[in-house]
């Protein structure tokens, strides 16, 4: 009983499985292409340690249609990872290769999240809040990956578009 009390409130604190609010704003992406003429934008993730003990973050994938994570560059200062502190915001900034605009996912996908406590390693699978598409008669969810692959490729046509 004792045992099962401890491993709940190691758990309740975050020592276990980290408690974190996760955020991307794919409105600061932009287009850029790079020496090989592929299509990439840059995104920042946001995550908050809502625990009692810190965490770091320790590596980002997705398994999503069109698009496509890079690993960190030293070339271009991205860090592997991120620890955060209890009530810290932490920001890991990865590349994202748009390797075809028109088969990115309209529905909302996970990303999973690596992490490491004091105690544990693990990963977290997390589906990011989508944004809004207003009309002028209705307003229709867009998941954040198709909202961020419709920016970054219409403004890689046409850089007005921005």
């Amino acid at each position: 009983m004792a045992l099962l009390l401890m491993a709940e409130g190691l758990w309740w604190t975050g020592a276990i499985i980290p408690h974190i609010r996760w955020s991307v704003d794919a409105s600061f992406a932009h287009a850029d292409v790079d020496p090989k003429g592929v299509l990439y934008s840059d995104v920042y993730f946001e995550v908050e340690n809502e625990g009692s003990v810190p965490f770091t973050l320790t590596g980002i994938s997705a398994d999503i249609p069109g698009l496509r994570f890079l690993p960190p560059d030293k070339g271009r200062e991205e860090q592997p990872d991120v620890t955060v502190q209890l009530g810290d915001i932490g920001v890991l900034r990865r590349r994202i290769v748009i390797t075809d605009c028109a088969a990115v996912p309209h529905q909302p996908r996970p990303i999973r999240f690596t992490y490491r406590t004091w105690l544990d390693t693990g990963s977290a699978e997390v589906v990011l809040d989508s944004g809004r598409l207003d009309g002028p008669s209705t307003s229709l969810p867009v998941a954040w990956q198709r909202g961020l692959a419709g920016k970054v490729c219409n403004e890689a046509v046409d850089p007005e578009w921005s």
